[in-house]
């Protein structure tokens, strides 16, 4: 299972961390996810098995930081300069492999979202 948490309400220009704590099993690649209203899923960040490669989409490079603690089976996103176009639902997910790219379609698990609201 995947617990997502951090979420929460907060100005333009502030920060967030996102955690995602893992339980019942070792998952190797994972990523953020976030989803706006009337809109798709979007991918955000991923991370290796072994936390020696990331990779952001453009919309957040720079300003999001994707990272894992192995020995705490979580993974974190850290939220820098927040805008309101970053406001969503941010789903975590684990892949069955050591890397995953941006399509949902690769992650087998995904987490409950935590919603996230940047006021401008």
């Amino acid at each position: 299972q995947l617990q997502a948490s951090g979420g929460g309400l907060v100005q333009a220009g502030g920060s967030l961390r996102l955690s995602c704590a893992a339980s019942g099993r070792t998952f190797k690649a994972m990523g953020w996810f976030r989803q706006a209203p009337g809109k798709e899923r979007e991918f955000v960040a991923t991370v290796s098995g072994s936390g020696g490669y990331t990779y952001h989409a453009d919309s957040v490079k720079g300003r999001f930081t994707i990272s894992r603690d192995n020995a705490k089976n979580t993974v974190y996103l850290q939220m820098n300069s927040l805008k309101p176009e970053d406001t969503a639902v941010y789903y975590c997910a684990a892949g069955s492999g050591e890397y995953a790219g941006s399509r949902p379609s690769l992650y087998n698990y995904w987490g409950q979202g935590t919603q996230v609201t940047v006021s401008s």
